[in-house]
C-alpha cells in the first residue's frame, strides 16, 4: 500500500477533528460543514471525523458529503467502540484513513490471536490506511508484554500509530513520545491528544504529524465549537516548524 504519509501533501501533516457534535441531524451536518470549510481555508492537511457525540447514521452523513465534494484534503474516520463499522464506513466512503483507538494490548492475552484475525480480515476488504492506538486514552492495558513487544506486533497491525496520554485534552508527555519514537524507529508516529501550539513544534521533532480536535474549539475543551482563529494560530507555528 505504500506509506500513510504519502496521503498528505506537506510533512507533518496536521488532521482536524469533527466531533459530530449538534443537536439532531440536521445542526450535526450543518456544525460539520461549517468545520469542514474552517478547516479547508485554514490550511489543515486532513480531516477526522469521529462518532464522538454524534451517531453513525450523523457520521455517515458527514462522510457521504465529504466524498461527494471537492475537498482537495484526505478525510477518514474513527467509528469508536466498533472498529468493524469504521471500516465499513471508510471503504464506502472513500476514506483515505481510518482510525482505531487499539490495535493491541486492549483486550486478554488469549484473544489477542482474535484480535489479529479481525485486523487480517477487515484490513483484507478496506483499501484505506489504519491508524492504531497502543496505550491510548481510556484503553485498558490488559497486555502482558513489554511496550515494545506491543509496538511491534502494531506495526502490523496499522500503518501509523498513535499515542496520548491518559484522556482527552491532555497533553502527550515528551517522554512518552520519545519512548515511542526509539522503539518505532521510522515507522509512522502520530501523536492524537493534547497538542498546541506552544507544543507542536518540540512534538514534531519526534512525531510525523498530530491529530488535533480540542485544542481547536472556542474554549479549548471537546465541548466547545471549532475556532478559526485558533487553528490558523495552530497552523502558523506547525508552518514555522516546516519551514526550519
Amino acid at each position: 500500500m505504500g506509506n500513510i504519509l504519502t496521503c498528505f501533501t506537506e510533512k507533518k501533516p496536521i488532521l482536524g477533528v469533527i466531533h459530530a457534535k449538534g443537536h439532531g441531524d440536521d445542526d450535526v451536518l450543518t456544525t460539520a460543514r461549517k468545520e469542514i470549510d474552517i478547516y479547508a481555508q485554514s490550511g489543515i492537511d486532513g480531516i477526522l471525523v469521529e462518532t464522538y457525540f454524534g451517531t453513525y447514521y450523523q457520521v455517515e452523513k458527514i462522510l457521504k458529503e465529504l466524498s461527494c465534494s471537492k475537498l482537495s484534503i484526505p478525510y477518514g474516520v474513527n467509528c469508536l467502540n466498533v472498529d468493524a463499522m469504521g471500516f465499513e464506513l471508510a471503504a464506502q466512503y472513500g476514506c483515505s484513513y481510518l482510525q482505531i483507538d487499539s490495535v493491541v494490548g486492549h483486550v486478554k492475552p488469549r484473544d489477542e490471536d482474535t484480535l489479529d484475525a479481525f485486523f487480517k480480515l477487515y484490513r483484507s476488504k478496506c483499501p484505506a490506511y489504519v491508524m492504531g492506538g497502543v496505550r491510548f486514552k481510556y484503553q485498558p492495558v490488559l497486555s502482558e508484554k513489554s511496550l515494545t513487544e506491543d509496538l511491534h506486533t502494531g506495526m502490523k497491525r496499522c500503518d501509523a500509530v498513535c499515542v496520548t496520554q491518559d484522556k482527552t485534552g491532555q497533553e502527550t508527555s515528551l517522554e512518552k513520545i520519545k519512548e515511542f519514537r526509539r522503539i518505532l524507529t521510522d515507522f509512522p508516529l502520530f501523536v492524537c491528544a493534547g497538542a498546541t501550539k506552544e507544543n507542536i513544534a518540540e512534538q514534531l521533532k519526534y512525531v510525523d504529524g498530530a491529530v488535533v480536535g480540542s485544542y481547536f474549539k472556542d474554549t479549548y475543551q471537546d465541548t466547545g465549537d471549532v475556532c478559526a482563529d485558533h487553528v490558523t494560530a495552530f497552523m502558523a507555528e506547525v508552518k514555522k516548524f516546516r519551514r526550519q
